[in-house]
């Protein structure tokens, strides 16, 4: 039977009840508004472990002044329907005051990862993500969490502060869940005009089509295919905040003298009042 804890204490006392019997705990945070996407991390925890923890709870800290905060789709009742067809155990569902102190004195930043890419066009987005996502795996302190690659900035500052707070957390990535046309799975998609959701593939046509010249050519100059692919981008109607390759472990920019990196292309594209993204690994 599915369990819903609105209060720290809460959680804390099922997790101990599940800690006594040696069961391991999987955690999945979100923001609710579940889709495919969502419930494919949901599987995976699954998959892996004895007790399955998911949370929803829209983070104010991650947004800045004039985002969608305050028209961010909230679903409490079509969520916990879900969640209850995938077997899940135990839904955290804080309120604001139940998460933060006020005021909140303490932030959790990730030097380097949170001010680049995205980081650099939402100032702020990524010390809210880390101080929420921190505060949310000191409560659970389950043995495993899983995050979504599509959030592929994300996934690697978590990583990054986990292995640097020495946190006991084994961090899975689960492969980006995509519509049949290829558009990344986003709560988000839904802002999109009918119009603009066939114009979205556009995003994924262009990284298949740069993951395919990395792959036939060795040599490429990156810089000038990023500003390749940028242009591109903004000819078919969106107006971009960047087109990258990185590394994809650390996001820096690839070195021509590693020739055992892995690469990771990343976009953030405005497409009318809706910013998506999208990444693919090569």
């Amino acid at each position: 039977m599915l369990i819903t804890s609105e209060t720290i204490d809460s959680v804390r006392s099922h997790l101990q009840d599940w800690r006594e019997q040696q069961q391991t705990i999987a955690f999945v945070p979100t923001m609710g508004n579940l889709h495919a996407g969502h419930l494919r991390l949901v599987d995976e925890a699954r998959e892996r472990s004895d007790r399955v923890v998911v949370s929803i709870f829209v983070n104010p800290s991650q947004f800045a002044e004039g985002e969608d905060y305050t028209r961010y789709p909230r679903t409490r009742k079509q969520d916990l329907e879900n969640l209850s067809e995938r077997n899940v155990d135990l839904v955290f569902i804080p309120d604001v005051s139940e998460m933060y102190a006020s005021p909140n004195l303490t932030i959790v930043n990730v030097n380097d990862l949170s001010g680049q890419l995205c980081g650099e066009f939402r100032p702020g987005h990524f010390s809210g993500v880390a101080t929420v996502v921190c505060k949310l795996l000191n409560i659970v302190q389950p043995d495993l969490a899983v995050f979504g690659e599509k959030d592929y900035q994300q996934l690697v500052l978590i990583r990054t502060m986990v292995s640097d707070l020495k946190q006991a957390i084994e961090i899975i990535g689960v492969p980006t869940v995509r519509a049949d046309d290829g558009l990344a799975l986003s709560s988000r998609n839904q802002y999109l005009t009918a119009a603009q959701r066939q114009q979205a593939t556009v995003l994924y046509e262009v990284l298949r089509a740069t993951r395919e010249q990395l792959i036939a050519d060795d040599t490429i100059n990156y810089r000038k295919l990023e500003d390749q692919q940028f242009q591109r981008i903004r000819q078919a109607g969106f107006r971009p905040d960047y087109f990258a390759i990185r590394n994809a472990l650390n996001l820096a920019r690839p070195s021509r003298d590693d020739d055992h990196q892995r690469l990771v292309i990343l976009v953030a594209a405005w497409l009318g009042q809706t910013r998506l993204i999208d990444n693919l690994l090569v």
